[in-house]
């Protein structure tokens, strides 16, 4: 039997570089396991140049990756999502769509590294340090047992209906 994979969306306001590297490395590490996504509230149009350096050095094809509004994972036809997680301040505190299916949602705050000033060795240094820092937090969330997952799935669905008593 196989396992389920599980649908991910990283928003982001941009959606330049924080959430693409996470759509990207959560792709390329997860062996199956999780599909990866990402949009932006008010996407910048484009992938940041060093964002795409980034994803490049840890091998991911870069030819998928685009910068997209999260209304195209808000609709009835879109992808389930199991879990929405934003990484940056200020996605997690605007209005978020009504996600089809209420996914389990979490927010892991990361610099804007679109925002470091500097030489070209200064940026792309910020992005390394997102970079890792991403990394940090999604080595322990794809490590998660299956078990583990469907326990927090259910948990938020449950949570939602309001049957849920610990």
């Amino acid at each position: 039997m196989s396992e389920k994979t599980y649908n991910v969306l990283f928003l982001c306001t941009g959606n330049s570089s924080r959430s693409i590297m996470a759509e990207a490395m959560l792709n390329a590490a997860s062996k199956g396991r999780f599909h990866a996504y990402s949009a932006g509230s008010h996407p910048a149009g484009k992938v940041h140049p060093f964002a795409l350096e980034q994803i490049s050095s840890i091998g991911y094809p870069l030819n998928n990756l685009r910068s997209k509004p999260w209304g195209e994972f808000a609709s009835a036809d879109a992808p389930h999502m199991d879990f929405v997680i934003t990484v940056c301040d200020k996605a997690a505190g605007e209005v978020c769509p009504i996600w089809p299916g209420q996914p389990v949602s979490a927010h892991w705050s990361f610099a804007d590294p679109a925002l470091a000033a500097g030489t070209d060795a200064e940026i792309r240094h910020a992005f390394a340090k997102v970079c890792r820092e991403i990394k940090i937090r999604l080595d322990p969330f794809q490590a998660l047992p299956i078990e583990k997952l469907e326990k927090l799935t259910l948990k938020h669905e449950l949570d939602q209906i309001g049957d849920f008593k610990p």
